[in-house]
């Protein structure tokens, strides 16, 4: 039962943001300055006509209230009715299912890139002495504040332009995702390889890891085997924020590296008021967030041995009578 609990608390929690993330972009697009008839014919540069505006407002609800139109509004995302983009005049399920892979798949890499820094930089900075560890800590803090903006140019600079090694755009092979997953991973795994780190100096210092010690256990073995399980908890809880920073950094770099994903056309929809498209990025986004979240906090009771299972109220009691049971039988033999 304690798994059950546990994914109708996540299942409702999900249900939550995407209905709180929806009802922002509703008021969000209509504080927006301009009608939006005129953005869906073609902006004010299109001259159209009073009664051609007036059929649009007709046709997509305009001239209803506004807690009717946000009811419809409601109504069409539960049952996932994106509509068509007014931009692209294509379905948003089409746009979605064209640009969502690349966004998830820079974020996804990104976060693994992320992850590989900040291990590699907690080990060397752990087994290197002061001078590494407080190096290591400067631009760990250096790396985690960098624009994606001014860090992509960068790199652009000097891997694309000044030595060659890989391309300034992207072009639809591995080499071309270099730059980009590097500029999405490098800010993230500033604040992870920190994270990290201090994981690791508390876990030196615990009985386990004298006791590893004692045993023999290399350096690397103990890094692997023991110090770095548990001093992976801390960012494992941090990843899915990292990978919400991840997904909003991609509006960035997918601008600059010219990416097609979701992070242009978001772009491109609210500079339009495309009001269809810009609420199925968000909730798409808001989706992947909830799983990404799920996602870490099984992977965090799976890494921590003390808890294996979502405990609740109910299951917390007869667990800690075990325990004590367990504990009497002991004392009484």
């Amino acid at each position: 039962m304690p798994w059950v609990w546990w994914a109708v608390r996540r299942l409702a929690g999900g249900i939550g943001v995407l209905w709180a993330v929806a009802t922002i972009v509703f008021v969000a697009i209509r504080l927006i300055p301009g009608d939006p008839a005129l953005a869906i014919l073609g902006g004010p540069g299109s001259q159209a006509s009073a009664e051609a505006v007036a059929q649009v407002r007709h046709e997509y609800g305009l001239d209803q209230p506004v807690l009717v139109q946000y009811a419809v509004f409601l109504g069409r995302l539960a049952t996932l009715q994106l509509g068509d983009s007014y931009a692209f005049r294509t379905p948003v399920a089409t746009l979605l299912g064209q640009q969502l892979p690349v966004t998830l798949t820079l974020a996804v890499a990104g976060l693994v890139a992320a992850w590989v820094l900040a291990i590699l930089a907690a080990w060397w900075s752990t087994q290197r002495g002061r001078f590494a560890a407080g190096l290591t800590s400067a631009l760990s803090v250096t790396a985690s504040v960098m624009p994606h903006f001014w860090l992509g140019s960068v790199l652009i600079v000097v891997f694309a332009s000044a030595l060659g090694w890989v391309p300034a755009v992207s072009d639809g092979t591995v080499r071309g995702w270099v730059l980009p997953v590097l500029t999405v991973a490098v800010p993230v795994a500033g604040y992870l390889a920190e994270t990290v780190r201090d994981g690791v100096v508390d876990a030196q210092r615990s009985a386990f890891a004298l006791a590893a010690r004692g045993r023999g256990e290399t350096r690397l073995g103990l890094f692997a085997r023991h110090l770095l399980r548990h001093a992976a908890l801390p960012g494992i809880a941090l990843s899915a924020w990292a990978f919400g920073s991840l997904v909003s950094g991609a509006v960035v770099v997918e601008s600059v590296f010219a990416l097609p994903g979701i992070g242009r056309a978001l772009v491109t929809a609210v500079t339009q008021r495309d009001m269809p498209l810009v609420a199925g990025i968000a909730l798409v986004s808001a989706a992947a967030y909830v799983v990404v979240l799920a996602v870490a906090d099984l992977v965090e009771r799976v890494v921590d041995p003390r808890t294996g299972a979502p405990r609740t109220g109910r299951a917390r009691a007869p667990r800690a009578a075990r325990r004590r049971g367990a504990d009497h039988e002991a004392a009484a033999r």
